[in-house]
């Protein structure tokens, strides 16, 4: 029996190769949202990451894109509580959502934003999948558990990012990984492949690019 929740393969080379152009050319920040009637018009394929704070979420989209800056990652957990979008050619949207967990934000600021979220999830025709992430070093958190939930209950289709995949020691390796299968297994819009990958080392980025690239 095939292992639900494997790990995903390398692109065949042509899809390596045209996933490669297309984060090699334009990519831009559009806007910073802060609210349903400031989302861009819902007319072109998107991605959204989410991820608790300090997951590595801008390493990855600054690795993903070749742009150092593109993503800037806030040194203050919860400070950033708009949701970005950036344009990647003239076809689809990498959205990246605020990091979730943040224990120094304010009641209210946690309650708007995750009301803007359950709206934004519930209510974009054009988001084909939400990538999250995880810090693969500490496996699936209970935070991190709640945002999958969300996207149970949104129906919307998420697949798992591991980050920091290079800073994993080889004895808690296959621990992690099944403590993250067994987690993934109780939540029905999981995707059923993971992707491991390192911003640092590169490793998994030209995979999550072809992903990325081959959603219709």
């Amino acid at each position: 029996m095939e292992l639900q929740f494997k790990l995903a393969d390398a692109p065949e080379e042509a899809e390596r190769e045209a996933a490669r152009k297309l984060f090699l050319g334009e990519v831009d920040f559009l806007k910073g949202v802060v609210a349903m009637d400031g989302l861009p018009p819902d007319d072109r394929i998107e991605v959204c990451f989410a991820g608790r704070s300090n997951v590595g979420k801008s390493s990855l989209i600054n690795a993903l894109t070749r742009r150092k800056g593109l993503a800037r990652a806030s040194n203050t957990p919860g400070r950033t509580q708009e949701i970005n979008y950036f344009q990647l050619g003239s076809e689809r949207y990498l959205v990246d959502l605020p990091g979730y967990g943040f224990a120094n934000a304010p009641v209210a600021v946690v309650a708007k934003w995750q009301a803007l979220l359950k709206n934004y999830l519930a209510g974009r025709q054009s988001l084909r999948r939400a990538f999250v992430l995880v810090d693969f070093r500490h496996g699936i958190k209970p935070v991190d558990e709640e945002i999958m939930t969300l996207l149970d209950r949104s129906a919307v289709t998420f697949q798992v990012v591991l980050t920091k995949a290079d800073k994993v020691k080889d004895k808690d390796y296959d621990k992690t990984l099944a403590q993250v299968r067994e987690k993934l297994s109780k939540h029905p819009a999981a995707y059923p492949e993971i992707v491991l990958t390192s911003s640092e080392k590169g490793d998994g980025i030209p995979t999550l690019r072809a992903i990325i690239a081959g959603l219709t």
